[in-house]
């Protein structure tokens, strides 16, 4: 995929489920869009957390995921509590 060494906070693992759900450019993240990749990767790995899901948003605008502004990081953490398994 690449991502890794392009996107802030995407790791090897991260960046391996993003390839497994079908995510393999950094492109194709941003078209996605941070919730319904990270619903991909919940759908292999359950125990996919919060900050994974910051993680893809913070690689998609190009800043760490303590970077995201605060707006951005209740409604995630609200997408969160809504579809956590």
């Amino acid at each position: 995929m690449g991502v890794q060494s392009k996107l802030p906070n995407i790791g090897k693992a991260v960046e391996t489920q993003l390839t497994q759900v079908g995510i393999e450019t950094p492109e194709a993240l941003r078209q996605v869009g941070a919730k319904a990749a990270w619903l991909k990767i919940q759908e292999i790995d359950p125990s996919a957390c919060i900050h994974r899901l910051l993680a893809l948003e913070g690689a998609i605008q190009g800043v760490k995921k303590t970077g995201l502004p605060d707006a951005v990081k209740a409604d995630l953490k609200a997408f969160y509590q809504e579809h956590k398994l």
